[in-house]
């Protein structure tokens, strides 16, 4: 089974959560450290908030696009309350 690690990034559904995975690597030829990312349909049965760190693990299809399940929360996120306390 694959298992990933990423943040959620959308919470919108109602048993499902968008994960963005981030990947590394160095360019062979070039050296340059390389960023890539993915979102992934997740389902969600731990209730998990948005920004969180969670490990994600392959599943069998549970719906057309959703392939994996939330297996841990790693991390609770950093996310700060806007009080709407901007330019007038």
């Amino acid at each position: 089974m694959k298992t990933l690690t990423g943040i959620v990034v959308s919470k919108k559904l109602k048993s499902t959560v968008t994960v963005k995975v981030e990947r590394q690597w160095r360019h062979p030829m070039y050296g340059k450290i390389v960023r890539k990312s993915k979102k992934y349909l997740v389902h969600d049965e731990m209730g998990v908030g948005l920004e969180d760190r969670v490990r994600i693990m392959e599943t069998r299809p549970t719906s057309k696009r959703k392939r994996f399940k939330v297996v841990e929360k790693l991390e609770k996120g950093k996310r700060v309350e806007d009080k709407g306390e901007g330019v007038k």
